[in-house]
């Protein structure tokens, strides 16, 4: 077992609120980080809350189900897990700024230094890494 992770996770229903509530849980976990003394900027706090709104976002629009969220932060990382039922993986598309809309995963990929996405029974895994700044 790793001492140094600070864990936490939840799960929603879907449709928009899970976004809002999924950021709102980021946020308070993170608060919650702070008051132990773990050092987490305001920096990084924005970067993983757009991480996760565009990760549930993206969850919620397209699968079934229940949208679960994974938390863990370590010394020098902070690593996001969305999981949902869809069996489609994401597939990143090549930079267009006049295409309205479908930027969420070029948004997750500049705010991270990793993604990792693990086909499972029944969905998929979506795991970021956030470094702080």
């Amino acid at each position: 077992m790793d001492h140094d992770v600070i864990r936490a996770g939840a799960a929603y229903e879907g449709g928009s609120p899970s976004v809002a509530a999924a950021r709102d849980f980021l946020t308070s976990f993170l608060t919650r980080a702070r008051r132990i003394g773990v050092a987490v900027s305001e920096d990084l706090v924005e970067r993983a809350r757009l991480v996760v709104s565009e990760l549930v976002t993206n969850a919620v629009k397209y699968a079934l189900g229940t949208v679960s969220l994974l938390l863990e932060l370590r010394p020098g990382e902070l690593a996001i897990t969305v999981s949902d039922t869809s069996p489609a993986l994401p597939a990143p598309r090549a930079p267009d700024a006049g295409r309205i809309g479908q930027h969420g995963l070029e948004i997750v990929q500049a705010l991270c230094h990793d993604l990792q996405v693990t086909e499972v029974a029944g969905g998929k895994h979506i795991k970021v890494h956030l470094s702080p700044l």
